[in-house]
């Protein structure tokens, strides 16, 4: 059977060129890059090199980059490494405090509820109904013990971007004009946060990356997004921004993260992203094209599709929708037996029947949010694999809208309640028209 696969939000399948490059470094190169003798060497050098190609292809320098294992290490070393550097360095007389938004990713939402419990305070920015942050909305938040702001690069369920360098922009020149004076425990030193992390994982693949030109101080990048390996990641931690270790051990990665380099998968991270900016501008634009005709084809053949997030400020790969009357899961696994591949903005695979947090952070209703589903398309997509899953979608839809009792009044303006939802699909009050 065809299959087509349009989840590559989720995970990318490695590039051949990535694959050999990693391969001597599985068997033959296998030394420990803290020896001294000569393979100990060699795999230093091949970390090193990796480290400055890194390094170039971000516009920073080597130093700043710490490798990981993906980007939900990333995010909390970033998160956690800069909440306990700065408690620890210096003293306030009311709690710290933390800037986010209520549709990031849940690598960092849930290290930013850890601190909520232990007494920080967080500000949850809203993201208007296209899924964009108002830079504006950052500066009123800011306070003088606000000490980091954290917003993701491109959303990963709508692929909304957001205006980064701006937000950078607002936050240096906040810290230039504090009218608290903080000082360090040693004494004397002023505090030069707020810092601003940005998580990259989804942007990293298609917009620009260089640290100087967004003005970030932390920023977070995975391997499986850009088709490289899985289980490798970094973090990009610009000179002078304190954070504090989360892995404690030896000395690798300045100290910031010990255990032993793995040398193969620091490599093909390394190549990824070098292949990955030599071909950025031309794939997005390959992307974009493809998108378009993905969204107009899908809402002139099929009625009720609610296209999540902006029109054109998104990624040129991702496409969400809500397609309405229709559960999410349903919907996935019809497709999959036709051999279509995407990913649903629902829980409910799960003990659980949570909706999106992105759907309903955007204001849509919990229906909107259980139907929503996400395409996202890779470099292996084609033209004729879009009109495969376009020949296929509309006889599924309408086969599962005849059997479903959900019916959603497109422009309904109300929020249901979730429980009531709950009961909807579980088939409690069937025949009945929600709205």
């Amino acid at each position: 059977m065809k299959r087509v696969y349009l989840d590559n939000a989720a995970a990318t399948k490695m590039d051949p060129r990535v694959r050999e490059t990693m391969k001597p470094y599985f068997v033959g190169e296998f030394g420990n890059a803290g020896g001294l003798y000569q393979e100990g060497r060699r795999a230093k050098k091949t970390l090193d090199d990796a480290r400055e190609s890194i390094a170039r292809n971000l516009g920073a320098r080597a130093e700043e980059i710490i490798f990981t294992s993906g980007g939900t290490e990333s995010d909390n070393l970033a998160i956690f490494g800069v909440a306990d550097a700065v408690r620890l360095e210096f003293c306030l007389g009311t709690s710290f405090h933390i800037i986010t938004t209520k549709f990031e990713h849940h690598a960092v939402l849930e290290p930013v509820k850890q601190l909520e419990k232990k007494g920080f305070n967080v500000t949850y920015l809203d993201v208007g109904s296209e899924g964009i942050i108002n830079p504006n909305d950052v500066r009123t938040a800011l306070r003088p013990e606000t000490i980091l702001v954290t917003i993701m690069y491109a959303n990963n369920e709508i692929g909304t971007i957001q205006p980064i360098r701006e937000i950078s922009k607002i936050i240096k020149e906040y810290r230039t004009q504090k009218h608290v004076a903080i000082s360090s425990s040693s004494g004397g030193e002023i505090a030069k946060w707020p810092y601003f992390h940005t998580d990259a994982c989804q942007a990293s693949g298609y917009l620009d990356t260089n640290v100087n030109n967004l003005g970030v101080d932390l920023m977070t990048i995975n391997g499986s997004k850009i088709y490289g390996p899985k289980g490798i990641g970094l973090l990009y931690r610009r000179m002078g921004t304190k954070i504090k270790p989360m892995i404690y051990g030896g000395n690798q990665e300045m100290r910031l993260r010990a255990g032993t380099e793995n040398i193969s998968l620091i490599v093909g991270l390394a190549k990824a992203i070098k292949i990955v900016q030599e071909a950025r501008i031309t794939e997005t634009k390959r992307l974009t094209s493809l998108r378009d005709y993905f969204i107009f084809e899908l809402q002139k053949r099929i009625p009720k599709v609610v296209l999540n997030g902006h029109a054109t400020k998104r990624l040129p790969n991702n496409i969400n929708v809500s397609i309405l009357d229709i559960e999410g899961e349903s919907l996935l696994l019809y497709c999959d037996a036709k051999g279509i591949s995407f990913s649903t903005g629902s829980a409910c695979t799960s003990d659980s029947l949570d909706p999106s947090h992105v759907i309903l952070a955007l204001g849509k209703p919990y229906e909107f949010a259980h139907s929503s589903m996400r395409f996202t398309l890779g470099r292996d997509t084609t033209k004729e694999d879009i009109d495969y899953v376009l020949a296929k979608l509309p006889t599924i839809v309408e086969r599962l809208r005849v059997i479903s009792p959900i019916k959603i009044d497109i422009n309904a303006k109300s929020i249901s309640h979730p429980e009531a939802f709950a009961g909807k699909l579980k088939g409690k009050a069937k025949g009945r028209n929600y709205k």
